[in-house]
Order: C-alpha cells, then structure tokens, then sequence
C-alpha cells in the first residue's frame, strides 16, 4: 500500500481516474480521496476540477498542472537519491581488468564499460582489444576477469554467454560493378578482390565459412589487422568486404560506401561475454557480467549516444 500523496497524485493524473490508481497502488477509493485532499490542503489550492471517482474526465486546474510539473521532478530526484544511497551502502571497490575483440572492443566495450562506470564509480578498469583469438588466450590465462568476443569460442575452460546479435553486411565502394545492384546473389560475388581482417579475428573466420559454404571463388585478397583498416580499404576502391554492421554505420549514413543485400541470407553471429569457468568471481566481476546479462546493449547504446556521447 502506497502512503505517498505525491505518487498517488501523479499516478492520478497519468490513470486520469481516482478507481484505476486505487487499483494500481493498492489502496481504497477513500485513501486515494483522502490523500489528494491533504496535498490541496497543504497547498491550499483545488488540485482537480471535478475530482469524482465516477468522472470519465479527470480535469487539473491551473494549480493543479503545475504541481504536477514539479511532483514528476520531485519523484524523480527521489529516485536518484535512493539509488544514490543504494550505491554508498553497497559500495563495490577494486579492480576490472575487461577486454574485447576488436569489434565488439571498439564499438560496444566503450559504453558498456561507460554504463559500469556510471553504477561503481569506485572501481578501477582496465580494458585490452585484440583479436578474438588472441582474447580468448588471454582468459585462459588469467591475465583479463572478463571480455566479450565476437566468433566462436570453443574451449572448455571457459564460460559462455550470448549477449546480442549482430548483423554482418557486405560492403563494396560507391564505384563498385556491384554498388549498381539492388540486391546480390553469390553468383555476383565470384572472382572478386576481398578485403579480410587477420587470422585469429572472429570476422575473418565468419567470411572464410562463408566464402566456403558459398563456393565463392576469391580473385585476389588483401588482409588487414583491423576492422577500421577493412572499412577505409573497402572506401578506397580496394575490394568488397564482410563487416559487422556497427563499424560502418556512419560511413553508411554519409554515403562513403554502399551495402548489399544477399539474395535469401540475413547474415548474423552472436557476441558472447566470456570468462574463466573454474575460476571464483570476485564481486566486482560478478556486478560486471550481471549488468551486461541483465541490459539491452542496443537501448544502452542509443541512450548515450542521444547524450551525445560518440561510441
């Protein structure tokens, strides 16, 4: 039961009747009533035109809209101090050592590691990028608590969890044969020159599978240690390339490159957070994993990014 004139006004105003808020707070009819007529009392002002329980048209006078104004600014800031509190009294401290593949490392790491930052502001990170090859050797080793890859991770020592799907395109220069086409089939893509990221990287094994499973016969290849690298050749007029969706996007937006839609495929892998399976989390390992287990990364992107924050 809800004992908060402030909410139960509010919630009056959003429901629009006096029933629908008594049952969405779980009060009666009569403490709905008695609680907004304690608020105007205070206030010494009628907060509601025609405040009936039957009303199908709840009506907030003059007063009444501009406390709603501040109500809502004051719940708010109630709820940040409780979270603010929460955090004092269950303060997480120590140290994160994270890594990620390069895509994922350059493109989601930073604001999940930016929302980690925000809810344990007295931990200590430490982020390393590589391949995926290359981070998965060093969670084997010891030497990161945690890291997210893209690819396949097939070891035994060490623990798996999908986090997000991710989109793989192709992308060919504006001045491509290819840039002309509405859509591709694999036909189109024989004896093409490839853009291909290292050996050891999550996306060259997706594209050396595919390549294969498509009997797709490869020109000429140019290999490059980054998916940046890849993007600027693809832009260049070098080659084509497969890439995760999320380092071209704003290449994509200027107009800088052309993608292609593969007659009856929707390309896709997963991104997976990894870490060592026999090994005890301590506490500021397990508040990392349960935030990134526990979020949409593709609202929490958007949500900084709105902020202005360029990731």
């Amino acid at each position: 039961m809800i004992n908060d004139p402030i909410k139960t006004f509010v919630t009056v105003v959003e429901l629009k009747k006096f029933s629908h808020t008594a049952e969405e707070l779980y009060l009666a009819n009569t403490d709905v009533n008695s609680q907004i007529g304690r608020l105007e009392q205070e206030l010494d002002a009628k907060l509601f035109n025609n405040p009936s329980n039957s009303s199908s048209h709840l009506e907030l006078t003059l007063a009444g809209e501009i406390y709603y104004k501040y109500a809502k600014q004051i719940i708010n800031l109630q709820d940040k101090a409780r979270e603010e509190i929460k955090n004092l009294t269950n303060m997480v401290t120590g140290s994160l050592r994270v890594g990620g593949s390069y895509t994922i490392g350059e493109y989601i790491l930073p604001f999940a590691v930016t929302e980690f930052a925000a809810h344990y502001p007295g931990v200590e990170i430490e982020t390393s990028i590589a391949n995926t090859e290359e981070i998965i050797q060093a969670v084997r080793r010891n030497q990161l608590d945690v890291a997210l890859v893209e690819g396949e991770v097939n070891h035994t020592d060490i623990q798996i969890h999908s986090i997000m799907e991710d989109e793989i395109i192709l992308v060919v220069p504006n001045q491509h044969p290819l840039a002309k086409l509405p859509i591709a089939t694999s036909e189109h893509l024989q004896d093409q020159v490839w853009i291909l990221r290292e050996s050891g990287s999550g996306t060259r094994a997706f594209s050396d599978k595919l390549i294969k499973e498509w009997g797709i016969n490869v020109r000429k290849s140019y290999v490059f240690g980054s998916g940046q690298a890849v993007k600027q050749a693809v832009i260049a007029g070098l080659g084509i390339a497969l890439v995760s969706r999320w380092i071209v996007r704003k290449e994509l937006n200027a107009k800088e490159l052309k993608s292609l839609r593969i007659k009856g495929k929707r390309l896709t892998r997963s991104f997976y957070l990894i870490e060592p399976k026999n090994q005890e989390a301590n506490e500021v390992t397990e508040a990392f994993t349960e935030q990134l287990l526990g979020q949409d990364l593709i609202t929490s992107w958007r949500k900084l990014t709105k902020k202005g924050i360029d990731l």
